[in-house]
């Protein structure tokens, strides 16, 4: 029986991000153990994202876009536009701090923003790797074109594909995006499944399923998926987690001294600077 989670909506001044991941239902799928849905959104001239640097360790950032820009730094100097269909990959490691931000040329008119950002537990063996940042454009990624079906595979391995992004375990991420009428069978081929429905009025072997929420697939099932109204999806998932892991704020670890010691890092500024970034988001008090 599937299952079907509402996620939490956080309003950040007019601009929504829904979390259904980590919840009660699912603290992770796969190696995802943080999914956000920003937007859709449209901000007017002058206003845009503004996050301002922050650390993170034990994990990677996975960032996809349906619509709009955001400009990434990070300690490595890393400086990169990220488009729709692009695929930005940040490995935290031991240890990097990044910001993200609409770019200035964005902000001189009304501009969207729509997209996906995930994080993905790195395996016990990998927590500790070093940092790098990654960004893959969109015509490098594995698509697939049929009967009214566009199939992206964003990361890992989906319907005979596997996308150039580098994975540090078995992963599933596929971009859905299905016109009016259109139906897809969803891949089978990995043990743990979820699907977000971002946008449009969806069906699951016939059954309604409702926008913006989550759906936790039976293993070894293959649902179809039907778009009763143009639809954007993201099915996700992959091998479990090797152990359980600790979330605290931007930091997450198989090692609860090791989430200590990445805070008291952060208070004494061991994280680095980031070229061309002044502010930073403070530890918080919790």
């Amino acid at each position: 029986m599937t299952l079907i989670i509402a996620p939490r909506i956080h309003d950040l001044g007019g601009f929504q991000v829904r979390r259904s991941v980590p919840s009660l239902q699912a603290r992770s799928v796969g190696p995802f153990v943080f999914v956000d849905h920003m937007g859709p959104a449209v901000f007017e001239a002058g206003r845009g994202v503004d996050v301002r640097p922050h650390p993170h360790i034990g994990l990677a950032t996975v960032t996809f876009l349906w619509s709009g820009s955001m400009t990434h730094r990070d300690t490595l100097g890393s400086v990169q536009d990220i488009e729709p269909g692009d695929v930005n990959w940040m490995t935290a490691g031991r240890g990097i701090a990044h910001s993200e931000r609409t770019p200035q040329a964005l902000r001189q008119h009304e501009h969207p923003l729509h997209g996906l950002q995930t994080w993905v537990a790195l395996p016990r063996s990998h927590e500790e790797t070093t940092p790098a940042f990654f960004h893959h454009p969109a015509s490098s990624l594995p698509q697939q074109r049929r009967d009214g079906a566009w199939l992206r595979v964003v990361a890992g391995r989906g319907y005979g594909e596997e996308s150039p992004v580098q994975v540090f375990a078995d992963t599933l991420y596929v971009a859905i995006d299905l016109d009016a009428g259109a139906e897809v069978a969803l891949d089978d081929s990995h043990q743990q499944r979820a699907l977000y429905v971002l946008e449009g009025e969806a069906q699951l072997d016939g059954a309604d399923i409702p926008a913006m929420h989550l759906v936790l697939l039976d293993p070894a099932t293959r649902p179809r998926l039907r778009a009763k109204t143009p639809l954007k999806a993201m099915l996700l998932g992959g091998e479990p987690l090797d152990a359980p892991r600790h979330m605290w704020w931007n930091f997450v670890s198989s090692s609860k001294e090791r989430i200590e010691q990445a805070k008291q890092d952060w208070l004494d500024g061991r994280f680095g600077a980031i070229p061309g970034e002044t502010e930073f988001i403070p530890l918080p008090d919790r």
